[in-house]
């Protein structure tokens, strides 16, 4: 708070408000969605054992953890919002941190927003609609009422979201839980024949387990929503490595256990024939308690809307700041202390997305950019050290960290245009259009007066509408 004529005012800006506590939350809320209680099965498939499997979760949690370790050091080093953009901005310019946001604004994070959102319509209308299916007219309307609910909570307050978060995370672990220790219980009663053979050599497929990598790096993406936040990050030389490392412990661990779980009362064939893996392991196990199992896994989608919706609003937020998109979107509420208008800026598109488009296709379009972008901040992380070697490094990785990494991430960008080059074709042809939007949004500085009147319009009105006013620094 400030004095100002003898009064207390309130200073507008993001407040410092996520502990190590509410980061942990983000990450976890953020890994763990619907993919590890409906089908886990992809991994099983390539890697053809279930002690290969096993391998594989294990091996890709390591790696995963290596990217979030990349990533404490850029964030404790360069103590911006924003993640990815700001990461890529900072090492190699401003066009090329255009192309990921570019990507990112009209089809990653609005098709990504609407899978999460679906699978949570449909698992929070199954328990009333057992044992008929689901309507799909009834999912797509719950589906725009939880990413209404979560673009609300958001605009509202940055505390709600936070605390909202942790009971999410809670939650979903708690749901692991109640698979993980009836499963540890029946593997210790002596349940092993389904891991007999685990790793018998002929059922590997060696020429799958690429795929099976790419399926588990998948599994555990998330783990770099904290710094997309490092502004609102209390103490973060301390709060970004620690809460990355105990995130990903969690993850790794809670991940192993499941499917560990899942092997002590179903064998290989079940799990693969299986639609989603924790209700089948529950009806065989836990009877008509399996009811509460979509429950969980809704309430697993909520959190991870939540979490990415908290952290890539303020990729925007920053984005505005920085001049790639309209002023309006680095304003802050006046009395919420929220960017409401970077938070609501995809609603419309994920909305029209969720109706009339074809939201798997363009998830397939744009997969291999995340991790061909991710690849590229932490090359920068490497090239950052050669160019910038007095920046100050709170928390520093050994090199070979994120020469491994990204390395993985370069080798899943490969991999994708190998397995499937049409549609990675066609997302790599998305992204470009990125670069005639950068020239004529903005490296273009004389641009027509009716177009300056009618910007400068539109940012007055939303401000006055939305109640925003720029950040105070």
């Amino acid at each position: 708070r400030e004095r100002e004529g003898g009064r207390c005012l309130n200073k507008v800006e993001l407040k410092r408000k996520v502990t190590v506590l509410r980061g942990i939350s983000i990450i976890v809320g953020t890994i763990i969605g619907a993919g590890i209680f409906i089908s886990p099965k992809g991994i099983l498939k390539n890697s053809g054992s279930v002690g290969m499997s096993l391998v594989v979760w294990v091996t890709c949690g390591v790696l995963s953890l290596f990217g979030a370790l990349c990533y404490a050091e850029l964030g404790t080093s360069i103590k911006k919002s924003g993640g990815h953009y700001t990461y890529i901005l900072e090492a190699f310019g401003p066009q090329m941190a255009f192309m990921r946001l570019w990507a990112d604004m009209i089809a990653i994070r609005p098709a990504g927003l609407a899978v999460i959102a679906l699978a949570f319509g449909r698992y929070i209308l199954e328990p009333i609609f057992m044992p008929c299916g689901v309507p799909e007219t009834a999912i797509k309307l719950t589906t725009a009422i939880g990413i209404t609910a979560v673009m609300y909570i958001n605009s509202m307050s940055v505390s709600w979201t936070a605390r909202l978060q942790i009971f999410l995370t809670c939650s979903k672990l708690l749901a692991m839980v109640i698979i993980i220790i009836p499963g540890l219980y029946q593997l210790f009663k002596g349940e092993t024949k389904n891991f007999q053979n685990a790793f018998e050599v002929g059922a590997v497929e060696f020429m799958g387990l690429p795929l099976a990598f790419y399926s588990g790096m998948y599994a555990y993406a998330g783990w770099f929503y904290l710094n997309f936040v490092t502004e609102e990050v209390d103490n973060p030389e301390r709060t970004v490595p620690l809460a990355i490392c105990i995130s990903m412990v969690i993850v790794t661990i809670c991940y192993t256990l499941t499917n560990v779980a899942y092997y002590t009362v179903m064998s290989a064939e079940e799990l693969l024939a299986s639609h989603a893996v924790a209700v089948t392991f529950a009806e065989k196990l836990m009877g008509h308690f399996s009811l509460v199992v979509p429950i969980f896994v809704s309430l697993s989608c909520f959190g991870s809307m939540n979490g990415c919706l908290f952290a890539f609003s303020r990729m925007f937020y920053v984005a505005s700041r920085e001049g790639h998109l309209p002023e309006v979107f680095s304003m802050i509420h006046i009395r919420r202390h929220t960017p409401i208008a970077a938070v609501i800026i995809l609603y419309p598109i994920t909305i029209l997305i969720l109706f009339l488009g074809d939201i798997y296709s363009l998830l397939n379009f744009m997969s291999f950019l995340r991790w061909l972008f991710i690849g590229m901040a932490v090359v920068g992380l490497i090239y950052l050290r050669y160019t910038r070697p007095d920046m100050p490094r709170p928390f520093k990785v050994p090199i070979f960290i994120p020469a491994v990494f990204s390395f993985t991430c370069f080798f899943m960008v490969f991999l994708s245009l190998y397995s499937d080059p049409v549609n990675t074709g066609i997302g790599f042809a998305i992204s470009l259009t990125g670069i005639p939007a950068y020239y004529i949004f903005i490296a273009f500085h004389t641009k027509p007066k009716w177009l300056l009147r009618l910007s400068d319009f539109v940012n007055r009105s939303l401000q006055i509408l939305l109640e925003v006013v720029p950040a105070e620094n």
